[in-house]
């Protein structure tokens, strides 16, 4: 079965899907934040607690700071709300580019991709960021007491989990690429020590931490991420054609 003929759109008209989808995930994200947004001030509440638990007292330094940190604490809990949706604008974008029995897996791809999403930010706010606060934190001393702002803490805490959302989404753009035919599973394994190497590489950069603990909590999970995506490519991956034999023709 052919390609529909959408994949002969010119450069032109790719430009203009490309923006209308953008134009539709960015709605589906104002969406996503007045969903947030009357509950901004309790989600701050919550992500406050590490630093409360440990005997520590956030303040605000500028008048519309404490104002803005629950618009961006709105902003990314209206970005996992939305992330059906921003995830559905992409399988859109992508879909023509796929043949018609593959469109199936349109669900799966919404499904999956963003339950990944939320477990991604849900690992850093359970794991990750409560262990880098109290190494931090751990720097205290008398004369050297921390006085944090609650804009730079709760930038802290969004920057890594978004970071930690996307990077759980590692498996299902492997498996969409391997879908394309872009990659293979056998090229991924091939290359498996430099995916891992990149992974300690990445925590070393990423995390706000100089420890070996902190950098594995990181590089640890994208590692097995980068091994789930080799399987999924094996068995979502797209088959090669096979090549024709020659038929012989007889002397």
């Amino acid at each position: 079965m052919g390609r529909p003929p959408h994949d002969r759109m010119s450069f032109m008209e790719h430009l203009g899907e490309l923006r209308t989808r953008i134009v539709r995930g960015l709605l589906g994200l104002l969406v996503g934040l007045g969903i947030a947004f009357p509950f901004s001030e309790k989600l701050v509440d919550y992500l406050a607690r590490p630093i409360q638990a440990s005997g520590h007292t956030l303040v605000f330094v500028a008048l519309t700071e404490a104002f803005w940190v629950q618009m961006k604490v709105a902003m990314i809990a209206g970005l996992f709300i939305a992330s059906p949706a921003i995830l559905w604008q992409v399988w859109a974008f992508v879909s023509p580019g796929l043949y018609a029995h593959e469109k199936k897996y349109a669900a799966p791809f919404v499904l999956v991709g963003s339950m990944l999403f939320v477990l991604g930010g849900v690992f850093s706010l359970k794991v990750v960021t409560p262990f880098a606060t109290q190494f931090l934190l751990s720097y205290s001393r008398p004369g050297l007491q921390p006085m944090i702002s609650i804009g730079s803490y709760i930038d802290f805490l969004l920057k890594f989990t978004l970071a930690f959302g996307l990077v759980f989404e590692l498996p299902l753009a492997i498996t969409l690429l391997a879908r394309l035919g872009v990659v293979s599973a056998k090229t991924l394994a091939k290359n498996r020590k430099y995916a891992v190497l990149g992974a300690f590489i990445a925590g070393a950069i990423l995390t706000p931490t100089p420890d070996w603990f902190n950098q594995t909590l990181m590089a640890g999970p994208l590692i097995l991420l980068y091994e789930v995506g080799i399987v999924c490519a094996r068995v979502f991956g797209r088959r090669p054609k096979p090549v024709p034999v020659a038929e012989e023709t007889p002397a």
